[in-house]
């Protein structure tokens, strides 16, 4: 019997999919900012929506806001015996600072949930939908800064401020930079778990009267060396208190301190990273939950 020589078949090539990369997840985010006139376009036409029949539009906004911290901050310097011209610029600039922050949490929560429409029929990167929720905040905050020119012209004369004022700049960026891996890791999870919502509602209420804007830190129990009693020191476990002194202290012209400056620096990475792993593993998946 003679021996045969056996033709080897060509192997089929396996093309692996690189949709759960992280190349594909950086790529997501750099087509989504290249794409800045959409969603810059479209957080602005948000906002003329909600006031499309409204005569003074926007400005409701600040005048809700301004409102707001008036009421406040006569009610709370009246309670806890503070100066007026101290309280009132401390908790309308807290005020406005936390009026951002907590939109980055409850609208990022629901950043994919309420883009149902866009995500099914518009092939666009998921980043689109992040930068335009953060860049609809940042709107906002620009249209509450009116408040805080009037403050400065009233409270503030302009030796009051200092070089260091322009610290807020940086310190918004990175303000802006949190709110995008924070809508990205909370607005996928709670696409995927709808209690996340109400739960992230819930919580922002508690971090309100957590975190000094209606009291200040200077109110906290302190022991006999001047430090802050092991109780009081709870306060700096809450990170939007971090988040709102880097930004607060240069606006109002306060001391500032490197610690908080060094957290929301570290804040900063640990969630970026976070927020590349979930694109990575679960960005294909949030069409097929929403």
């Amino acid at each position: 019997m003679s021996a045969t020589t056996a033709v080897e078949q060509p192997r089929a090539e396996v093309v692996a999919s690189d949709s759960r990369t992280l190349h594909r997840a950086l790529q997501d985010l750099r087509t989504g900012f290249a794409q800045r006139e959409l969603w810059a376009h479209l957080g602005w036409q948000d906002i003329k929506q909600r006031y499309r029949r409204s005569y003074l539009g926007p400005i409701w906004i600040t005048i809700a806001t301004g409102v707001t911290a008036l009421a406040m901050g006569l009610l709370y310097a009246q309670l806890f015996k503070i100066d007026l011209a101290t309280f009132l610029p401390h908790i309308t600039v807290g005020l406005i600072v936390w009026t951002m922050l907590s939109g980055f949490m409850l609208e990022g929560s629901e950043v994919f949930i309420v883009n149902e429409g866009l995500i099914k029929q518009l092939p666009a990167p998921l980043s689109v939908h992040v930068y335009r929720m953060v860049w609809r905040q940042m709107l906002l905050f620009a249209h509450n800064l009116i408040i805080y020119v009037i403050l400065l012209a009233i409270y503030f004369p302009a030796q009051g401020l200092h070089w260091t004022s322009l610290l807020a700049v940086p310190a918004l960026a990175l303000l802006g930079l949190n709110g995008v891996w924070l809508a990205i890791v909370v607005g996928i999870v709670a696409t995927r778990f709808r209690d996340v919502s109400p739960i992230i509602g819930s919580l922002v209420q508690l971090l309100f009267f957590m975190t000094p804007i209606v009291w200040t830190a200077a109110q906290l129990p302190k022991n006999a060396d001047g430090s802050l009693t092991s109780r009081a020191r709870l306060v700096e476990v809450n990170p939007l208190f971090h988040f709102l002194e880097i930004i607060r202290a240069p606006m109002l012209g306060d001391s500032q301190y490197l610690y908080h400056w060094l957290i929301v620096i570290a804040i900063t990475v640990v969630g970026w990273a976070l927020a590349l792993f979930f694109l990575r593993n679960y960005r294909a998946r949030v069409a097929y939950w929403v």
